[in-house]
């Protein structure tokens, strides 16, 4: 008997995901757990699994839909079943919570539609920088390759399309920037790659296409929809300062004797490698972050006022110190996690970190490995960064933000030296963090950091 499929909770802070592609398409048989489709979520991108088997039968909502939770997007019963009421009840539910996923069929005229309207209006903008052209005697060369699409490409020059698709286009040598997308506000789908024109392979990417403007004419800006994870950070990041008292202590740090023990300890590692493994082998190296987050750790245990959070009945003061790192990805922020990182060695924390963040980046992370930290560290000092308040990941009752390290004059005695600084910002949640507590914190972190043999300990 068949049946419709609604898009599952995929991970525990979902509430809508973005259908990046089906693996799967109407007639094909479905077994258990095999993979349906795609799903870009909040965090990551998700596998959305069979829980049943069957004949796919009709997809609703067809690759590079938004869909909301339990909205109907794939009917699921034994060949030649007849879908009409189903496909009925799925447009009336659809329409009671959200806007009534389109047809495969509605979505390839959308499509068409969209691609003569962006056909018109390109003949349009060629034509008139034509005219402007032979108006001032110039002469407009005629382009010998396909034309960047610039309804594909977001702000940034940032393409519009799934890791999945990013990948196919890899794989088969596409040029996405000059390949038009049939989803959603022009995002690049994987159907959009079997009949894209043989211009759009091999050439080199550029920046988005401007259409010409007559003069004193007001260039349109470029709208590019909301991203699942971008939503989610706008929505919590409004939460955090419209809910949570921040306030902010900052402490200039010596860190003389933190970069000369960074530059041992690689060099003992370069070593170990050498010897151990031959000189092909990438050595491994720690960074001035793995340290601090080692150091971070071991304050919050001195200190585990700072490792709390508010709630309206009680202070919560955790038992465990779980570090959210903060790593930025092409859609925004995502913070893994590293658990137990007071028990951890500086060694397994930085393998742990350039794991986590390689994931991050490429939307491998699971959703338990970005949830239930106990304290933040965002460092933008790779970024030239000296000195920012971070915005506190709630329901964390603090976050650390780290500048670079500068080398400027210190004094030092009664002489002045060349040294090392970092400026640290700790953001804390007033109802949970006094002002003596921060700064007790940050006056472990400054002993820990001026004496960095201790994080080894």
């Amino acid at each position: 008997m068949a049946k419709i499929l609604d898009m599952p909770k995929l991970s525990p802070t979902m509430e809508e995901g973005q259908l990046a592609t089906w693996h799967k398409k109407e007639g094909d048989t479905i077994g258990i757990d095999d993979l349906l489709a795609e799903v870009e979520t909040d965090k990551a991108t998700m596998e959305f699994r069979s829980f049943d088997k069957g004949t796919l039968l009709k997809i609703l909502a067809p690759a590079g839909s938004s869909v909301v939770l339990g909205q109907p997007v794939a009917i699921l019963g034994s060949p030649g079943e007849d879908t009409s009421k189903l496909e009925e009840e799925a447009r009336a539910r659809a329409g009671k919570g959200a806007a009534p996923a389109k047809t495969d069929g509605g979505a390839k005229a959308e499509a068409q539609g969209q691609a003569q309207g962006q056909a018109q209006a390109q003949g349009q903008a060629q034509a008139h920088a034509q005219a402007q052209a032979q108006a001032q005697g110039q002469v407009v060369a005629k382009e010998v390759e396909p034309p960047i699409v610039a309804e594909s490409v977001g702000a940034g020059g940032r393409v519009k399309a799934s890791p999945y698709v990013r990948k196919l286009a890899r794989e088969q040598g596409f040029d996405l920037r000059r390949v038009r997308g049939s989803g959603p506000h022009g995002r690049i789908v994987s159907r959009d790659l079997e009949g894209a024109p043989k211009g759009a392979v091999g050439v080199a990417a550029g920046p988005p296409a401007r259409r010409p403007t007559a003069p004193g004419e007001l260039a349109q800006p470029q709208s590019v929809p909301l991203s699942m994870m971008r939503k989610t950070i706008a929505r919590r990041l409004t939460e955090s300062k419209q809910t949570v008292p921040h306030f902010y202590l900052t402490v200039d740090l010596d860190a003389e004797a933190l970069v000369e023990l960074r530059e041992r300890v690689n060099a003992d590692l370069a070593a170990l490698t050498e010897k151990g493994a031959g000189k092909d082998e990438k050595p491994e190296k720690v960074s001035l972050n793995d340290l601090l987050v080692k150091a971070c750790a071991i304050c919050l245990r001195r200190v585990p006022q700072t490792n709390a959070q508010f709630t309206p009945d009680a202070i919560l003061y955790h038992q465990r110190v779980d570090i959210s790192v903060a790593v930025a990805v092409d859609d925004g922020l995502v913070t893994p996690i590293v658990r137990d990182a007071d028990r951890k060695s500086v060694r397994e924390i930085s393998a742990e970190v350039r794991d986590l963040a390689a994931r991050a980046r490429s939307k491998k992370l699971k959703p338990e490995e970005m949830m239930n930290g106990t304290f933040s560290i965002s460092n933008l000092g790779m970024y030239g960064i000296d000195e920012f308040a971070a915005v506190i990941n709630p329901p964390e009752g603090a976050i650390l933000a780290i500048g670079q390290a500068r080398r400027e004059p210190v004094v030092r005695g009664d002489q002045v030296v060349p040294g090392w600084k970092i400026a640290c910002t700790l953001s804390c949640d007033h109802r949970v963090v006094d002002g003596a507590v921060g700064a007790t914190f940050l006056r472990e972190l400054r002993s820990l950091v001026e004496h960095p043999t201790r994080i080894l300990l």
